[in-house]
C-alpha cells in the first residue's frame, strides 16, 4: 500500500506483486482548462504547483462514478480504477476476487485478458492489488493506442468479469476440491490465492503484521484479512463471491484515475463506454476509525512454524510493539511531523530508537517497519527477532523507555536538521524510479480519497512543510514532545505481540488440514465424492482447453509497425578524472533540477583475494555506517549525511563482460565493483564528495566491533526470513553457482554459501574481532591502492550541476584515487567453490520453490535476441498456464541470461514439487509441437519491446550508461539484439526448442522436510540439505 502523501516512501501492497523501488523532477505547472462532458459534472480543477499537474475532478452524472482526472508533462500514462473493499470475514474474498476479474470479460472473452496483455502489449505497469480496505486496477504506457487499450480491457474487467457467473474462475483462483491418494480416497484443496496465503503465512512476520492489525482495529474491517486465512479460504462459495462482486463492483462505489499527457477529452469519453451501463445507487463501503478504545496495553503470544533447533542457542522468539496513533486522521502538519519523527526514530542505523535496539544485544534484528499510514488510521510497530524468550519483556521495556526518555529530553538539533532535509529533498526530487509517476500519484492521492478527504491535497507538502518548519525553528523539541507524549507515551491503545517458535506448528497445521478434509470427505455421499471429481475434471479440461482464435483477436494489440525500430541512445562524454590520469569520468547533461548523481565505482576483481569475497557485504556495510576516523562518530556521520545531500548508497555490480562480438562470454572476464552513489544539490556538491571520500578512505573501522557483530546478526535475520519468502531467488543462485565465475560469486556473497560464511563470521567477530578487522583494513587497502588505475567515476547532471560537480571534483580524487596508477594481473580466484549439486533445503514452509537449470548456450555461442521473444513466451503460456494455473503456484517463470547463456526454470508458493520439476522436463516437447500463429508472434515481439524500452528518470540512465560502460554493452550491441527481436520468426521458437530439449538441468528447491521426503519417495532423488 501506499502512504497518504508523496513524502513517504512507497510501501507495498498488501497482497499482490511488488512495486519496483520509489523519478526525476516534473516540469513547471500548467493550467489547461477543463474539458466539458454532457455525461460528466466538473466539481472542480485545481493546480498542484509542487509537482506541475492539473487535476480535474468529476462524478458522472448516471452511475456516481468519482473521476480524478490528472493532466502532466509525462509520456508514461496512467489509468487505475479503485474500490472500497472492507472485507467481512477472512475468507480473502476481496483477494480472490482481484486476481478473478482478470479472468475474462463480457468484451474479453479469453480466459485471462490479463496475461494475453502481458504477452503483448508495451504496457509500463499492469497489475492489480488488494489492501485490508480496497482493491487497486492500474495499467500505465508510454504508447497512447496501448494505453487506451489497457484501459478499456481493465474497465471491462472489473464492470463485467466472467467470473461473476462462472464459478470455475473462483475454483481456480480462490480454491476447490481435488480427488487424491493412491486410491482415490482422499481430498485436497487447491486453488492459487490459497496456496499464495499458505505462503504468506509460512512468514512469522507476516503473523506477526497480520495479529498486530487485527488487535490494534478490533471494532473495524481491519480485524479480519482481505488476503485470506488458508483456514477460513474454504469457507468461501460462488453464492457469496458472485454477490460481493455485485456489491462493491459498481460505478458508485469506484475512484477512477487518469494521468499523463493525453487528450482529457478522450478519456471522459472512453470512460462513458463503460459507465453509461449503469445508474446510480447507494453503496455503503465505507471504514469506519476504530474508536482508542484499549485502556490497558495488551500482550498477544503466537506460535510460529520453526525448526527443533530455534530454541537453541538464545531462541528465536520475536517481539513487536504497536500502536494506533490517533483516533481518526491527523492534520497534514502533523502527519508530516510523524513522517519526521518516523525517520528520527528508525530512518537510520544511528536513529535514536533503532540504534538502542541494536547495541542492546537483545536481537538480531529491528522489525515492525514504524510508521505505517496506508490505512485509515496511521499506527506505528517497532521490535526485534532473534530474541531469547527470557528477553522478550526486556525488548518491550526498552522500546517504552527510550520512547519515554525522548518524550522527555527531545532530539539534538542536528538530527532533527538531518531527517527534515531528507525528507524534504525527497518531496522535492520526488524519484519514483521505474515505478510510474502517475501511480505514486494515483495510490498517494488514494490514501485521502477513498476515506471522503481531498485528494488532491494528499500531494501538496509546500504548506504543510513551511508550518512544520514555524512550529520547529520556535521549539523543535517542544513539537516532537507533544507528539510523543500523546500518540505514544500517554496511549494506551497498545499492543505486543510474542511469536514463539513451535517445531511441531507445521506438521500440527498439515495434521488440522488433513483432518478438515477428512471429515468433509466422510461427509459426502459416493454422488457427492463424484461430482467433486467431475467438478475437478471440468477444470482441468477448462484450463488445458485453448482460447479460440476468434476470442484471441478480441484483445487489443499493436503491430510491428507501432514499434521504435532504433534504440535510444543515452549520452555521455568519456574522459579522465583531473589528477588521476588512471581512472575514467563519465559525464552526461540531463534535466535534474539542479541535482548532481554521482557514482564511485571501485573494482573488486583486480583487488581482492578469494578468501575476502565472504567479508565483501559486510565491507560495503561498514564502509557506510560506522563513522569516519578522527572526524565523526557513526551518528554524526548518518546526520551530517542527512543534512547536506540526498543520501548515499552503496551497491554490488557483479556480471560477466559482454563479449564484442556478442557471443557468450568464453571465459571469467568478470566486472565486480562496489558503486558508492550518492546525490544532493548544486550547491552542495563539495560536501557530496567530501562525505563520499570519508566513506571510502577513512570509514572507522576499528571502533565498530559492536556494530559488526550487530550486522552479521541483521544479515543472519535477513536470511532466514527470506529463505522462507523468497527460496527461488536463492534456488535460482544455487544452480548458477556452478555454471560460470559470476555464478560463484554471487552464490559465496548473497546465496546459501554466504549465509554459512554470516555465521561462521559471526564467531569470528564474538572471538576473533582482530583477526577480523585486519582483514577488513586490508581489504580497503586493496580496493584503494587498485583505484587510482581502474575506477570509474559518473557523473549526470544538469549542466549548473555538473559545473559544480566538476569543481568538486578534484578535491575528491586526491584522497580516494591517490593510491599507485599501476595495474597487475587480478588476484587468482580459480579456486572459488564452485557448487554443481543444489539439491533439496529443508526450511518451515507450507509451501515450495522449485528451480532447474543450466546451461543453455555454451561459451563462444551466440544467443540472438529472438530468445527473448521465446523465453517470454515460454513464461506466460506454457509455465503460466501449467505451474499457475493448473499446478495451483502463485507463480511460473524462466529466466535466459546471453551472456552468460544460463537458463533456469523457477516457480514461487508453489504446492507442488515434483509435478513441478516433470512440468519443466516437458517444456521442450510442448514447445516442439508449438504452432506460433503469427498474431501470437507479434504480440510476443511487441512484449519483448516493451521490456526494453521502459521508461527511465534521468538518474536512471546515468546509472544505465555506467553500468553499459563497465560490462561492455555497446548502441551497435544493443541495436542488433533489438533488431533480432523484431525479425523473430517461428524458426526461433524450433531452434530454442531443440536446445531446450538438450538443456542438462540441475534440480534446486527449497520446501518442507515432508514434501521433500515425498518427492524422494517418487524417484526425485534430490540430496538433501537442512537449512534451518
Amino acid at each position: 500500500a501506499t502512504s497518504s502523501r508523496a513524502w513517504r516512501s512507497l510501501r507495498q501492497p498488501r497482497w499482490g506483486f511488488r512495486p519496483l523501488s520509489a523519478a526525476a523532477t516534473m516540469a513547471a505547472p500548467t493550467k489547461p482548462k477543463a474539458p466539458e462532458h454532457p455525461a460528466f459534472s466538473l466539481l472542480r480543477s485545481e493546480t498542484i504547483e509542487e509537482y506541475g499537474a492539473t487535476c480535474h475532478v468529476y462524478e458522472h452524472i448516471a452511475s456516481k462514478a468519482q473521476v480524478l482526472s490528472v493532466i502532466a508533462d509525462d509520456d508514461n500514462k496512467v489509468f487505475g480504477v479503485t474500490f472500497r473493499t472492507p472485507p467481512r470475514d477472512s475468507t480473502g474474498l476481496p483477494h480472490i476476487l482481484e486476481h478473478s476479474v482478470l479472468c475474462g470479460s463480457r468484451q474479453y472473452p479469453t480466459k485471462e485478458p490479463f496475461v494475453e496483455l502481458l504477452k503483448g502489449s508495451l504496457q509500463t505497469f499492469l497489475n492489480a492489488f488488494t489492501y485490508p480496505d480496497r482493491t487497486c486496477y492500474p495499467v500505465a504506457s508510454q504508447n497512447l493506442e496501448d494505453f487506451r487499450n489497457l484501459a478499456r480491457v481493465y474497465l471491462d474487467a472489473v464492470f463485467h468479469p466472467r467470473a461473476a457467473t462462472d464459478p470455475t474462475v473462483l475454483q481456480q483462483e480462490g480454491w476447490h476440491y481435488e480427488i487424491a491418494g493412491d486410491d482415490g480416497n482422499k481430498l485436497e484443496y487447491s486453488g492459487v490465492v490459497y496456496n499464495e496465503m499458505k505462503g504468506v503465512y509460512s512468514s512469522p512476520d507476516a503473523l506477526m503484521a497480520r495479529s498486530a492489525q487485527q488487535e490494534l482495529f478490533p471494532d473495524n474491517a481491519y480485524s479480519v484479512d482481505s488476503g485470506g486465512d488458508p483456514g477460513a479460504i474454504p469457507d468461501l462459495d460462488f453464492e457469496q463471491f458472485a454477490a460481493f462482486h455485485g456489491e462493491f463492483y459498481h460505478p458508485a462505489n469506484a475512484r477512477i484515475f487518469f494521468y499523463g499527457d493525453d487528450d482529457p477529452s478522450a478519456r471522459l469519453d472512453l470512460l462513458e463506454e463503460y459507465l453509461a451501463d449503469f445508474t446510480a445507487r447507494d453503496v455503503d463501503t465505507a471504514v469506519k476509525a476504530q474508536p482508542l478504545s484499549i485502556a490497558t496495553p495488551k500482550k498477544v503470544t503466537l506460535p510460529f512454524p520453526a525448526s527443533a533447533s530455534d530454541d537453541d542457542e538464545g531462541g528465536q522468539h520475536m517481539v513487536s510493539v504497536n500502536w494506533l496513533l490517533d483516533a481518526e486522521a491527523p492534520e497534514p502538519v502533523d502527519e508530516l511531523g510523524l513522517a519526521v519523527l518516523d525517520h528520527l526514530l528508525l530512518g537510520t542505523s544511528t536513529s535514536v530508537l533503532r540504534k538502542a535496539l541494536t547495541d542492546s544485544g537483545l536481537g538480531e534484528s529491528v522489525i515492525g517497519g514504524g510508521l505505517q499510514d496506508e490505512l485509515r488510521q496511521p499506527t506505528f510497530a517497532v521490535g526485534l527477532k532473534g530474541v531469547a524468550k527470557d528477553d522478550v519483556e526486556k525488548v518491550e521495556a526498552l522500546v517504552e523507555a527510550t520512547i519515554a526518555n525522548l518524550a522527555r529530553d527531545g532530539f539534538e538539533a542536528d538530527d532533527v536538521e538531518a531527517s527534515l532535509n531528507t525528507v524534504e529533498f525527497q518531496l522535492r526530487e520526488f524519484n519514483t524510479g521505474s515505478f510510474p509517476k502517475g501511480l505514486s500519484f494515483m495510490l498517494g492521492m488514494m490514501r485521502n480519497w477513498i476515506y471522503e478527504r481531498d485528494p488532491v491535497d494528499a500531494l501538496r507538502f509546500e504548506a504543510p512543510l513551511a508550518a512544520l518548519k514555524d512550529a520547529l525553528d520556535n521549539d523543535a523539541n517542544a513539537y516532537f514532545r507533544s507528539l510523543l507524549e500523546l500518540r505514544f507515551v500517554k496511549n494506551t491503545h497498545r499492543v505486543t505481540v510474542e511469536m514463539k517458535p513451535d517445531a511441531t506448528l507445521e506438521a500440527s497445521e498439515k495434521a488440522d488440514e488433513e483432518a478438515r478434509l477428512a471429515a468433509a470427505r466422510d461427509e459426502m455421499t459416493p454422488a457427492q465424492l463424484d461430482a467433486v471429481a467431475a467438478t475437478a475434471a471440468a477444470l482441468k479440461e477448462k484450463q488445458t482447453t485453448p482460447d479460440t482464435a476468434e476470442d484471441l483477436a478480441t484483445i487489443p494489440s499493436l503491430g510491428l509497425d507501432d514499434l521504435e525500430k532504433k534504440v535510444k541512445s543515452i549520452p555521455k562524454d568519456v574522459g579522465t578524472v583531473p589528477g588521476a590520469p588512471g581512472a575514467t569520468l563519465l559525464s552526461r547533461e540531463l534535466p535534474t533540477a539542479g541535482i548532481v548523481y554521482a557514482d564511485v565505482a571501485l573494482d573488486l576483481r583486480g583487488a581482492l583475494d578469494a578468501e575476502d569475497l565472504p567479508l565483501v557485504s559486510l565491507f560495503g556495510r561498514m564502509l557506510q555506517e560506522t563513522g569516519v576516523s578522527n572526524k565523526y562518530d557513526a551518528t554524526q556521520f548518518t546526520r551530517r549525511v542527512g543534512a547536506r545531500t540526498g543520501g548515499l548508497q552503496g551497491t554490488i555490480m557483479n556480471t560477466l563482460k559482454r563479449p564484442l562480438d556478442g557471443g557468450v562470454a568464453t571465459g571469467d572476464d568478470l566486472v565486480y565493483r562496489f558503486i558508492l552513489r550518492g546525490k544532493a544539490t548544486r550547491e552542495r556538491a563539495s560536501d557530496l564528495f567530501d562525505l563520499m571520500a570519508d566513506v571510502l578512505v577513512d570509514a572507522d573501522f576499528a571502533s565498530a566491533e559492536q556494530r559488526c557483530t550487530e550486522m552479521l546478526k541483521e544479515a543472519k535475520a535477513r536470511y532466514e526470513s527470506s529463505f522462507r519468502t523468497s527460496g527461488q531467488s536463492y534456488a535460482t543462485l544455487r544452480i548458477s553457482s556452478g555454471l560460470n565465475l559470476a555464478g560463484a560469486v554471487s552464490e559465496a556473497t548473497a546465496g546459501v554459501t554466504h549465509y554459512q560464511s554470516v555465521l561462521r563470521l559471526l564467531e569470528r567477530a564474538k572471538n576473533d574481532w582482530p583477526g577480523l578487522l585486519k582483514q577488513l583494513e586490508a581489504m580497503r587497502s586493496k580496493v584503494l591502492a587498485n583505484a587510482a588505475s581502474s575506477a570509474v567515476i559518473n557523473l549526470t547532471g544538469d549542466a549548473g550541476a555538473l559545473d559544480a560537480a566538476n569543481a568538486a571534483l578534484p578535491a575528491l580524487a586526491a584522497r580516494v584515487l591517490a593510491g599507485d596508477a599501476s595495474s597487475s594481473d587480478p588476484p587468482d580466484w580459480s579456486g572459488l567453490k564452485k557448487v554443481v549439486a543444489p539439491g533439496a533445503f529443508v526450511v518451515p514452509t507450507q509451501v515450495n520453490y522449485v528451480a532447474a537449470g543450466g546451461s543453455l548456450y555454451a561459451p563462444g555461442e551466440f544467443p540472438t535476441g529472438a530468445d527473448s521473444v521465446v523465453k517470454r513466451f515460454l513464461s506466460l503460456d506454457y509455465l503460466w498456464n501449467r505451474v499457475r494455473v493448473q499446478g495451483g503456484a502463485y507463480g511460473g517463470s524462466c529466466q535466459f541470461n546471453p551472456v552468460s547463456g544460463t537458463f533456469v526454470f523457477s516457480s514461487y508458493r508453489d504446492p507442488n514439487l515434483e509435478d513441478t520439476l516433470t512440468a519443466y522436463s516437458e517444456a521442450a516437447a510442448w514447445m516442439k509441437a508449438l504452432d506460433v500463429e503469427p498474431a501470437e508472434l507479434t504480440k510476443a515481439v511487441v512484449a519483448a519491446i516493451g521490456d526494453l524500452d521502459g521508461p527511465s528518470t534521468p538518474d536512471q540512465k546515468g546509472s544505465k550508461s555506467l553500468r553499459h560502460f563497465l560490462d561492455g554493452t555497446t548502441d551497435e550491441a544493443r541495436q542488433k539484439h533489438r533488431d533480432e527481436v523484431l525479425a523473430a520468426t517461428p524458426a526461433d521458437f524450433r531452434r530454442f526448442a531443440d536446445r531446450l530439449a538438450a538443456l542438462k538441468t540441475t534440480p534446486a528447491v527449497f520446501a518442507s522436510a515432508a514434501a521433500v521426503e515425498a518427492a524422494n519417495a517418487k524417484g526425485a532423488n534430490l540430496a538433501v540439505t537442512k537449512l534451518l
